[in-house]
């Protein structure tokens, strides 16, 4: 049976058919409306619709940014959509006019059901994604079942907090894990530097062509690649954070495998050495506690599509 997964992210909406071999058979992609939640689902539908013209598909999967309810219908709560206790599966099959099965799912949960299935971790039964990108998002397999919680809100790991009064989250928290470990993090940390030692960041402002207001993620991991000592420290911290906290989740969940994803992830082993150094060195009872591996997500900016049409199709 063939799924259509639609990604649904704040700038963009992707979407692709997909078969059993979690494949890619067409795609499309439409840039968002976030001015009201009513726009955003016009986009959706208007990919599923262009799909579903030349594509005979027997489900479809949403993966949205934010709560999903338990019953995966309803977006309860997306930070950079307008989506508020939103019955997304209702408004997008009543415009379909479909009888299709439709299934709204988590965004992180999707891509890391990607990776579980046909990607890295296609040979683990016990794993958790963690997605660096502008937050920390995160998704996780257990005896091979993708859990989802009571509420249908579990894994929103970026936001166990790591640091008491420490950095302020969006999420009207302090000291949440994804304020140290994202994509947003290595920005914040890279302009600080900028700002008051600009000497130290001379060639990541040289990157963001003279202005330190414009340095980015990519900036960073281009110096660091080049060897400029700042980037690779500022690599290596948000690396060690990656570490440390893994190294609590290990605690709860005891998994097989870490699969790292996220914008971040590019950076390679300039993030993932001293994610492993830093994981060992706070796991509890080291040297008896066995090692989860960490490696770097390979389902790249497909997964969510993958994902959703699997997780719509099962």
């Amino acid at each position: 049976m063939l799924a259509i997964g639609v990604d649904i992210g704040g700038t963009k909406i992707a979407a692709g058919v997909v078969d059993t071999d979690g494949s890619i058979l067409a795609q499309t992609r439409r840039d968002t409306d976030a001015t009201d939640a009513h726009s955003v689902d016009l986009g959706v539908v208007d990919v599923c619709r262009e799909l579903m013209a030349d594509h005979e598909v027997g489900a479809i999967g949403l993966a949205a940014p934010g709560f999903v309810s338990a019953d995966r219908a309803t977006v309860s709560f997306t930070p950079n959509l307008p989506w508020r206790d939103h019955d997304l599966r209702g408004a997008v099959a009543t415009a379909l006019r479909t009888d299709v099965p439709i299934v709204v799912e988590n965004d992180a949960n999707a891509a890391g059901w990607a990776e579980f299935q046909f990607g890295v971790a296609r040979d683990v039964d016990d794993m958790v994604t963690l997605t660096l990108g502008t937050g920390l998002g995160g998704a996780i397999v257990s005896g091979g079942i993708l859990l989802r919680g009571r509420w249908g809100v579990a894994a929103e790991i970026g936001h166990m907090r790591v640091v008491p009064d420490g950095h302020y989250c969006g999420c009207g928290q302090m000291g949440c894990w994804e304020q140290y470990v994202s994509g947003s993090a290595l920005v914040r940390d890279a302009q600080a530097v900028a700002q008051t030692r600009p000497d130290r960041a001379a060639r990541i402002i040289e990157l963001a062509g003279g202005k330190w207001r414009k340095i980015s993620g990519h900036h960073v991991t281009s110096a660091a690649e080049e060897g400029d000592e700042l980037a690779v420290e500022l690599l290596a911290t948000i690396g060690r954070w990656v570490g440390e906290g893994a190294a609590s989740v290990a605690a709860l969940l005891d998994p097989e495998l870490f699969v790292v994803g996220g914008g971040l992830s590019a950076a390679g082993e300039l993030v993932m050495a001293p994610a492993r150094a830093a994981f060992s060195a706070h796991l509890s009872a080291g040297g008896h506690h066995p090692e989860a591996r960490f490696a770097v997500a390979s389902m790249g900016n497909d997964a969510g599509i993958v994902g959703a049409g699997d997780l719509a199709r099962r």
